[in-house]
């Protein structure tokens, strides 16, 4: 097993487990004490952007999931120089959306990219703080093909692996912390 980059070690540090949240039986991972540390979650940024910049030099949009994709794909966009682009709960984007709904650990829900947001054969990598089920993540790529992007990749902090969220993927995930 490869050597945990060091800036990793230290955001897999601060994560702190929340039991019991958002529903009994859940085991939340907070990401925000890393937000929080401004050299670590700088240290954070810079991984992702370097691991884009040598896998995928190739991209044009860095999509981010609603909510916590959207604290790392703006700044990962704009260290790259590329579009950002919001993945969304149902409801919240003005104009003609495409929506797909899935499941999440905890429930269902449904989420939304605006139609013009995302122009046929652009390259995208796909961002969010944590797989779980995959349903969420698998929503997004759903998204994607109906956008007719291409999508590079799936990229998330943390993976929680034995919930298998990863199988429901067809494209390539990058994670850092299991």
């Amino acid at each position: 097993m490869a050597e945990l980059d060091p800036r990793i070690k230290e955001v897999k540090d601060l994560i702190e487990f929340c039991p019991d949240f958002p529903k009994p039986g859940i085991v939340f991972q907070n990401l925000f004490p890393v937000l929080r540390n401004p050299k670590v979650f700088q240290g954070l940024i810079d991984v992702l952007v370097e691991d884009i910049k040598s896998k995928h030099p190739d991209v044009d949009v860095i999509i981010g999931l609603d909510s916590r994709g959207f604290l790392f794909g703006p700044l990962i966009a704009l260290a790259l120089n590329v579009a950002f682009v919001p993945v969304r709960k149902k409801g919240k984007l003005p104009g003609e959306t495409h929506k797909v709904e899935y499941s999440l650990e905890y429930g269902k829900d449904s989420c939304e990219i605006q139609k013009n947001s995302i122009q046929p054969g652009q390259k995208v990598i796909i961002i969010d703080d944590l797989l779980a089920t995959g349903g969420t993540m698998k929503a997004a790529c759903d998204l994607m093909e109906a956008a007719e992007a291409k999508i590079l990749s799936c990229m998330v902090v943390i993976e929680l692996k034995f919930l298998d969220g990863a199988k429901k993927l067809k494209y390539p995930l990058l994670s850092y912390i299991s």
